[in-house]
This record gives C-alpha cells, structure tokens and sequence, in this order.
C-alpha cells in the first residue's frame, strides 16, 4: 500500500515556498507517493531536500545507494561531455585571443605616436579593434554556443535518467517498510 504524502508535512519541514506551491499547484493538499508518479514529476521537486527531511534512516540509507548509482552513471556520460565542451571552448578562445592579439597591436602602434591629437587619430584606430574584437569575440561566442549545446545534447538522456531514477527512489523509499516517518 502507498503512503500518503500531507502538504503539512512540507510546510511542518520547513521545505521551501517554491516547492510547497509546487505540490499544492500539483496535488492540492496531498498526494499518493508512488514511484511512477515521482518518475512522472522527477525534474519539478528537490528530491535531496525531501530524501533528507522525509524518509526515516533505513529508507534514506536505500535512497542514497540508488541515487549514487544514478548519479555515476550521469557523471559517466557526463564527462567525456563536459571535457569536450572544455576543448571546444579553449580552442575558441585561443583562436580570439590570435585574432585580437595583432588587432590590439596595431591599435597601440597608431596611438603610442599620435598620442599629441589623441582624439583625432585614436578614435579610428580603436573602431577598428573594436570591429576585430567584436567579431573574434562573436565567432567565440559560436563555438562555445556550439559546444554547449552539444553537451547538453550528450548528457539530456542520462540526466533525465538520472532525475528519474533518484526521483523513482525516492517514491519507493518513501513506501518501503523502513519508512517509519510519523505524518506531522
């Protein structure tokens, strides 16, 4: 049989404003845990905070075990991700800071010796590096853009995998025999 989860237990918890509305908006006053129906909601809650403040020691202990498996099997896949985007987003800077590197030069070259009609000479010469940062900048931009968008790409399946299962575990510990918390 499942347990029935009380908004009052949240609100007795202390748990935060956002996450109370969130299950009031959801589930009114209380709700049935189940597994699935955890899995169903895994991105909306913060299944720590309710890991920590809802389940008795033995339920938070099993919880822990399955989160931990969860989250190394995220961590895998994320890596590789995370060192790739790191690459992607090096190399971009690297070819910026090439690009900007001459630009500021000349610019420092046309107004070390004009400094005496700085305004007139100056302004020129900074629009210009200003236009060559601007686009090394943009074109960094687009690479590390790029790389970002094919990290989260990489990693979307496993960490929706990944709320999920620690969000399942949560509804499963919540209505294991060692849960003994007392509805407040």
């Amino acid at each position: 049989m499942n347990r029935l989860l009380h908004i009052t237990q949240l609100i007795g918890k202390r748990a935060c404003r956002e996450q109370v509305e969130a299950f009031r908006s959801r589930f009114g006053e209380y709700v049935e845990v189940t597994p699935e129906l955890c899995a169903s909601v895994a991105a909306v809650f913060d299944w720590a905070w309710a890991a920590r403040n809802l389940l008795s020691p033995p339920a938070l202990a099993e919880y822990q075990r399955v989160r931990a498996a969860a989250r190394a099997e995220y961590q895998r896949v994320r890596a590789p991700a995370v060192a790739e985007y790191e690459r992607v987003k090096a190399a971009a800077r690297a070819e910026y800071a090439r690009v900007r590197a001459p630009a500021y030069a000349e610019y420092e070259r046309v107004r070390a010796p004009a400094y005496a009609g700085y305004d007139r000479v100056e302004a020129p010469a900074w629009a210009e590096y200003e236009r060559a940062k601007a686009a090394a900048w943009a074109e960094y931009a687009r690479a590390k853009a790029a790389a970002w968008d094919e990290y989260e790409r990489v990693t979307a399946v496993a960490r929706a995998k990944y709320d999920h299962t620690r969000a399942r575990a949560f509804g499963e510990a919540y209505n294991s025999p060692s849960q003994i918390e007392v509805v407040s």
